[in-house]
């Protein structure tokens, strides 16, 4: 969907407020998961990417017309928006080496009107491009895929192995749609345990500067990284990479897993998600509180580990049993031990939904929370 001036003002100023919702509500300390808010933590370090490239986003569209939202899928941008950023970023520095400076483009600009009487389009875009390629450059944005961060190592008294809290990102292509992922991993490489383990605990002798790129094993970080980027689709279950990850590292037992997906967005006049919601949103006055977010948190849990076996001509490594909560049908369509949907609704919104009678119906299976500035007042 191609926007004019006025609708492309009205989704970021929108998207805006929707993102600092969000992030409000997670410093808040908000758990958008059942069993441990880690995750909540997570998204909110992804979540300042995003808001990033949005802001990226908001100073292109100035200079450029290629910008397109996924009108009634997500709601969020297009998938080649993000390309267009990750591609722009590389060259910001050369860019921005080309360019005359912010001080001699706003004079130039003065002189132009004075001389000629008459509006420099040509010099504004230069600002614009000016402002874009300082804003992105050496700037963490949202990325078609975000190479895995360690963020906590410990070690499992049970069996003495070490285990890794792992985070990754990326934008699906597909869903055009911001998708977080968090991995308990325990480690029983021989090495891996003999450094960082001793008895029975994290060897307080071994450095570990958390949070650190990639997987905390060295033999196997790029292995994962090339994993990970392979196996973050939507169209994959939580099953099927847990799956993978466990055939694919015999010295790597995934013991959880957890995926954030950020949306749908909804928007009134710009985004196509049924005429209900459509119609109901258009009657809040202030079109920056005219939206609603959503995001859904699936996870999946080892119960059990079948230990693997030695032999002569082969052998095999030790395979988990992943948890699938069969009384859900939802739970056993998305392939998760446990799953949960969320939606943010500005007050005004939430206002205009409860004067409509539909509310049961709108918010039917979601867990709502209710923003009014930087407050959430209400959870239900």
């Amino acid at each position: 969907m191609n926007m004019d001036a006025t609708a492309v003002g009205r989704y970021f100023a929108a998207t805006d407020a929707a993102l600092k919702g969000l992030g409000t509500y997670l410093a808040d300390g908000g758990s958008p998961t059942r069993t441990h808010n880690l995750i909540g933590r997570i998204a909110a370090q992804h979540l300042t990417a995003l808001e990033a490239s949005f802001e990226a986003w908001q100073h292109r569209v100035s200079f450029t017309e290629r910008f397109r939202i996924s009108k009634a899928d997500s709601g969020f941008p297009a998938f080649h928006n993000i390309l267009d950023l990750a591609n722009d970023a590389k060259k910001a520095g050369p860019a921005l080496a080309t360019l005359p400076s912010m001080e001699q483009l706003r004079a130039d600009m003065a002189d132009y009107i004075l001389v000629k009487k008459a509006f420099p389009h040509e010099i504004q875009k230069q600002l614009a491009q000016r402002a874009y390629y300082e804003r992105i450059a050496g700037r963490e944005l949202f990325e078609a895929n975000t190479l895995p961060v360690t963020e906590r190592v410990s070690v499992n008294p049970k069996n003495g192995r070490p285990y890794y809290v792992v985070h990754w990102a990326a934008y699906d292509g597909t869903q055009h749609l911001p998708v977080v992922y968090t991995a308990t991993i325990e480690d029983s490489s021989e090495e891996m345990v003999r450094t960082l383990v001793k008895d029975g605990r994290l060897n307080e002798k071994v450095d570990i500067p958390l949070p650190v790129g990639g997987l905390l094993n060295p033999e196997l970080a790029h292995q994962f990284d090339a994993f990970v980027e392979k196996n973050a689709s939507l169209g994959l279950t939580l099953t099927t990479i847990g799956t993978n990850m466990d055939a694919d590292f015999p010295t790597l037992h995934p013991k959880q897993l957890q995926r954030f997906v950020l949306g749908p967005f909804y928007h009134a006049g710009l985004t196509e998600h049924g005429t209900l919601v459509a119609n109901i949103l258009a009657k809040v006055r202030k079109p920056e509180n005219a939206w609603l977010l959503e995001w859904s948190i699936q996870e999946l849990w080892s119960m059990n580990e079948r230990e693997g076996k030695a032999g002569f001509w082969s052998s095999t490594p030790p395979e988990q049993d992943f948890f699938i909560n069969t009384e859900d049908l939802e739970a056993v369509r998305l392939g998760v031990s446990d799953h949960a949907t969320n939606v943010l609704v500005p007050h005004q919104a939430y206002q205009a939904i409860y004067a409509s009678g539909r509310q049961d119906e709108i918010f039917a299976g979601l867990k709502t929370h209710i923003i009014s500035g930087n407050e959430v007042l209400r959870e239900f």
